[in-house]
């Protein structure tokens, strides 16, 4: 009987670590989420956004960069802290994302 409990326990907290991800969208259902989904689909797939990983600041510069060369619009201080606390947060850097360099005795003969 205790291993019973153990495992409805275990079962009825298992989804405490579960991520919700927006359906329509794959995006990880968060604060912020909403303003992604709002800004960021307007000109592009959201699979391009969920590919991407970086730090607040390395998203910022995205912007900066979408901003300057993309048409993307301004937004107001309290709309982009709030995009860019939502990407940073659930999209960060990932160490070993980038597969290993072509090892050189594979590379072709220049």
């Amino acid at each position: 009987m205790p291993k019973l409990i153990l495992i409805l326990l275990f079962l009825s907290s298992a989804n405490v670590f579960a991520v919700d991800k927006d359906l329509n969208t794959g995006l990880l259902i968060a604060p912020g989420w909403e303003l992604v989904r709002m800004h960021c689909g307007a000109c592009h797939s959201y699979r391009l956004v969920t590919a991407q990983r970086a730090d607040k600041e390395g998203w910022r510069s995205m912007i900066q960069w979408m901003q300057e060369t993309q048409n993307l619009w301004e937004f107001d201080a309290i709309t982009e802290e709030g995009i860019l606390n939502y990407l940073s947060n659930s999209y960060p850097p990932q160490a070993n994302r980038r597969r290993a360099p072509i090892a050189k005795n594979l590379m072709p003969i220049m």
